[in-house]
């Protein structure tokens, strides 16, 4: 089953749109879906689908409310890309991770304060997933070719529970020299582990469109299957 809800926020005076997908059966965790720039559009819905049909009930949170409620956009039409772009520097990513912070609050308070959340972001949704990591609770994060980490680094000593991160190797958003600052900052962090993929460009694991690298992509799905396998069980 899956649909539109609404999430209040952390000062409960407003609300926002949020997609959930649930299991057939009894949730074993949840997975909270990070947006890309492009808003909650398909592609992110149908990470959260196959998310529920693994066992785990799932939000896609729809970041961009603030902006304007219900924006989907396509990578692959360039007009659309553009209007991606000019999103940016309208967003707010600390109201933005406090957002996320009230979706893990519904999340426990549906499957009970004890329950394991985890996060997987991409592309803006990966940068947010490690600024989750940083600043709340959350069990486990997973973030896909996140871009500026290395402008967060000074963060990472506030994490407290495991991060997975996928670094496209060919990432025209995260230059040669971001991602060895990104090794050299995190590499020897004991809650953080990352994968690179050499060749590989930004977006590689979308779930469709032209950006998509099907063997890039199963490989790194399958190494977040297995992180949170372990670490929401």
């Amino acid at each position: 089953m899956s649909g539109m809800t609404s999430i209040p926020t952390l000062e409960n005076d407003q609300s926002f749109g949020c997609y959930v997908a649930e299991p057939s059966g009894q949730a074993k965790a949840a997975i909270i879906v990070i947006q890309e720039i492009f808003g909650v559009n398909e592609g992110i819905r149908r990470k959260c689908d196959n998310w529920a049909k693994a066992g785990y009930i799932t939000y896609a949170p729809d970041l961009f409310w603030r902006i304007q409620p219900g924006i989907e956009l396509d990578p692959d039409v360039p007009e659309e890309m553009n209007e991606a772009l000019g999103l940016i520097g309208k967003f707010d990513q600390d109201k933005g991770v406090r957002d996320i912070e009230a979706v893990i609050h519904a999340a426990r308070a549906k499957l009970g304060e004890q329950a394991k959340v985890g996060c997987a972001g991409y592309c803006l949704g990966g940068r947010l997933a490690f600024m989750t990591a940083a600043r709340t609770d959350i069990s486990a994060s997973v973030g896909y070719y996140a871009v500026g980490i290395d402008n967060l680094l000074r963060e990472s000593h506030a994490i407290a529970h495991p991060v997975m991160l996928h670094i496209a190797g060919a990432d025209h958003f995260v230059p040669p020299e971001q991602q060895k600052a990104i090794h050299e900052g995190l590499d020897d962090h004991p809650k953080v582990t990352l994968h690179d993929y050499p060749g590989l460009d930004h977006g590689f694991a979308t779930e469709m469109g032209q950006r998509r690298n099907e063997e890039g992509a199963q490989l790194a799905d399958q190494r977040t299957a297995d992180f949170f396998a372990q670490q929401l069980a």
